[in-house]
């Protein structure tokens, strides 16, 4: 690169052209890390209000040469926070127009854009970025990410391993960590950090709404079912939205409930998570600081979990999360699990959805020796079905092993089934 093109870089320079009390002992002043860093090739998984900053820092920090995947397409709700997206490119690509963006102001970065889904891609795609930084809003899809990465790596050889930095984010609160698959804590080692968000019960909702969360998923679960049965719910359509706003204001006033508005209505029906934008300009930040020393070895990383809190004053807390031996994806022991033998085995099921360290939807179970209970094919179900009322004592033995996968993930997670007394 010319010396001219290098002056918007000169102050991140001042790190890269001479060693600091904390640099690593392997680290290279000057031009070879330079190098390095503008061709090291950089994965950002999201480019919505987390993938915008995170798109924007790495530009400006020296990275050359940039890959962002995203399925989702810009809605106008999204032009509060998300600021490489104008009115115009409502109905398009996120990653499409947030690259072209970001490549018009920073004319000597490349930034190729995929529209589509993370699960579309294989091993040899991963395999070719230095490190992968994730701006998510879905703890599905980072689990998915994280036992790729993790099932990528082979230790005889050191380029297998890639680096994952993760940034979250919702309301005031966010995180930052930095995961190197099999040698530190990965995602699902922490899964029971981001516990699932409690259902509600169909009675409260039927009978005695609380608040006015009740009132909108009374609409969206009873009302329309009732109502509009023979139209597929669209949550991306405005008269939809708007039909259920209003029943949930009718049912809000009938109770007395204040708080029912149009966007909570949004929010409530699309599991939209509170997003403000500084928040996000915060973690984005350190996520890229982060793949900055990375990627320059020019101070140390983290270590291994950051978290921030900004609603109550300004606080923030770093520390070394732990490897989980039972972790179903780095680890190699099964993980135990206390259940009630007199429980049905259509209620684990159901509580597996529910218990922050398995959060499984659709988990298809067995046994060394039998099959509990497939979700499909439908003959399997079919087959299997009868076992869903029958009590884990008439199923399995106490402390027993059993194989439980899902088809959102790409592993099996082992479970040891221990009785209470």
């Amino acid at each position: 690169m010319a010396a001219h093109s290098r002056s918007r870089y000169q102050y991140i320079d001042n790190f890269l052209n001479k060693p600091g009390p904390t640099t690593d002992p392997d680290f290279v002043p000057g031009a070879p890390t330079i190098a390095n860093l503008e061709a090291s090739k950089v994965l950002v998984i999201g480019a919505g209000g987390l993938g915008c900053e995170i798109l924007k820092n790495l530009a400006m920090s020296g990275f050359r040469d940039i890959h962002v995947i995203d399925m989702d397409t810009i809605d106008v709700s999204n032009l509060n926070r998300q600021f490489l997206f104008r009115k115009d490119d409502v109905g398009k690509s996120k990653a499409e127009v947030a690259a072209a963006m970001v490549t018009s102001r920073c004319k000597d970065v490349k930034i190729t854009p995929f529209n589509g889904k993370i699960q579309d891609k294989d091993e040899d795609f991963y395999m070719q970025f230095k490190l992968i930084i994730c701006g998510l809003d879905s703890i599905e899809a980072r689990r998915w990410i994280n036992a790729t990465l993790v099932s990528m790596v082979d230790m005889e050889n050191p380029e297998s391993l890639k680096p994952l930095v993760d940034g979250g984010t919702e309301g005031f609160k966010g995180q930052a960590r930095v995961i190197l698959p099999t040698l530190t804590s990965c995602i699902e080692c922490q899964l029971d950090m981001h516990a699932p968000r409690p259902a509600v019960p169909l009675c409260t909702l039927a009978t005695i709404p609380r608040q006015p969360e009740h009132c909108i998923e009374w609409a969206k679960i009873i009302a329309w079912e009732e109502q509009r049965k023979d139209i597929v719910l669209d949550t991306d359509d405005p008269e939809h939205i708007t039909w259920l706003y209003e029943k949930a204001l009718n049912r809000a006033k009938e109770f007395n409930i204040p708080g029912v508005t149009y966007q909570l209505t949004q929010g409530v029906v699309k599991n939209i998570i509170p997003a403000i934008a500084s928040t996000n300009a915060i973690i984005a930040a350190a996520c890229c600081n982060e793949a900055f020393k990375i990627a320059t070895s020019c101070n140390p990383y983290l270590t291994n979990y950051m978290m921030y809190t900004g609603d109550d004053s300004i606080y923030t807390y770093t520390f070394e999360h732990e490897q989980k031996p039972d972790c179903p994806v780095c680890g190699n022991l099964a993980k135990t699990i206390t259940v009630n033998p007199r429980h049905t085995l259509q209620e684990f099921i159901e509580s597996l959805g529910e218990r922050p360290e398995a959060q499984l939807k659709k988990p298809t179970l067995r046994t060394e020796s039998t099959s509990l209970y497939f979700q499909s094919p439908l003959s399997l179900e079919e087959q299997t079905r009868p076992n869903l009322s029958k009590k884990l004592s008439e199923l399995i033995s106490d402390g027993e092993e059993i194989g439980v996968s899902d088809p959102a993930f790409t592993i099996d997670f082992k479970f040891k089934l221990v009785f209470q007394n």
